[in-house]
């Protein structure tokens, strides 16, 4: 699953408006400050009550402490009344709070309505709602208007899917992502196929692929992959993390019918991917993390190709990846980039080594 937030591009300054890229900038939120000079009017920024704001994120009454996420299946165990998500609480015998004996667990509907319609809510602040406020020293009434928020709540969905998906908890994730996938789809209904709602829904359907990947449904899984796989290629590939959403999607699929067996559809989306990267790499030649992409796609084709029986062109995919890996050089702050590089250029060479070990 992607660390990149789909919602990021939608923010005032191009970041996730729920700090989900784990990026800082000064100028964030500036947009909802109160003008100080206005005395008819300000913009505030929406506070949540129970403190899953936008622009921070904490552990509220509402959270699993094991998966850090919104309670799904909310659960409680009995003789402590401790609770947790259904999922993540059936790990354990004890209870992981206080440590006492788990006798049985139990339903907690109440706190899971509370839950949902918390979710239902979330950031639906309309721009009209007024509110009065006052001056400070003064008694001046102004009229007080929310700002913008109605992407937030796929961003809020989005980190929460992240946080379920990360603490092992795949239904919940899965569930959160299902109903940001439905806001977007009704957003784009109303609104035509805005390209950058078709870009945040195409991501959303790619992690909602991982999920199913990760609960073994290899049917909907590949479902959710092609569908995203076709959202972004309808998309003009100027973006180049689209571009790579794009092609990981293609891959995931090949993945999964490698894996089953079906080496000739494998290869089919192998090579959509790369010549997805092919392209991009044509457009923009000197992006270090496209390179190393495009030898991965490289380095799946001819692995697919080796399996049916074309050692030829196996080989002459293997050594066109080793010859872009080793040509590319990086600078030190890429130092993730350079293990993978070098991951990815390990594994080549071990393929030409076999190659030559069969020939011998």
């Amino acid at each position: 699953m992607s660390s990149t937030c789909p919602f990021s591009n939608s923010s005032p300054v191009g970041v996730c408006p729920m700090k989900f890229d784990n990026k800082t900038d000064e100028k964030v939120g500036s947009r909802y400050k109160i003008d100080e000079h206005s005395k008819d009017s300000a913009t505030i920024f929406p506070k949540c009550p129970f403190g899953y704001d936008s622009h921070t994120f904490k552990l509220g009454p509402l959270s699993c402490m094991l998966c850090r996420s919104l309670l799904y299946e909310s659960s409680k165990c009995v003789p402590c009344s401790h609770k947790f998500c259904k999922t993540c609480i059936s790990r354990f015998k004890d209870c992981p709070l206080c440590g006492a004996d788990i006798e049985k667990i139990e339903p907690d509907n109440d706190l899971q309505t509370t839950v949902d319609r918390f979710i239902d809510g979330h950031a639906r602040i309309k721009r009209s709602q007024l509110s009065s406020d006052f001056e400070e020293g003064g008694h001046e009434q102004k009229n007080v208007i929310y700002g913008d928020v109605s992407m937030e709540r796929g961003a809020f969905l989005v980190q929460q899917a992240m946080m379920a998906f990360h603490g092992k908890n795949i239904e919940s994730a899965k569930s959160r992502l299902e109903i940001c996938a439905q806001d977007i789809r009704e957003q784009l209904q109303t609104q035509g196929n805005i390209p950058e709602l078709c870009s945040q829904l195409g991501a959303v359907l790619g992690m909602l692929g991982d999920c199913c990947r990760a609960m073994r449904n290899t049917e909907y899984a590949v479902k959710y992959y092609e569908e995203s796989a076709e959202l972004l290629s309808m998309l003009p590939a100027t973006d180049l993390e689209l571009v790579h959403t794009l092609s990981v999607s293609l891959n995931k699929v090949g993945d999964l019918k490698y894996y089953d067996g079906d080496l000739e559809s494998a290869r089919t989306y192998y090579t959509r991917a790369l010549d997805v990267r092919r392209d991009a790499i044509s457009e923009k030649p000197n992006v270090s993390s496209q390179i190393v992409d495009f030898a991965v796609s490289l380095a799946k084709v001819a692995d697919v190709d080796r399996s049916l029986g074309n050692e030829d062109a196996a080989v002459k995919a293997f050594l066109e990846a080793i010859e872009r890996l080793e040509s590319l050089k990086l600078n030190s702050s890429e130092f993730v980039l350079e293990q993978r590089r070098l991951s990815v250029l390990q594994f080549l060479h071990n393929q030409i080594a076999d190659n030559h070990s069969s020939s011998s």
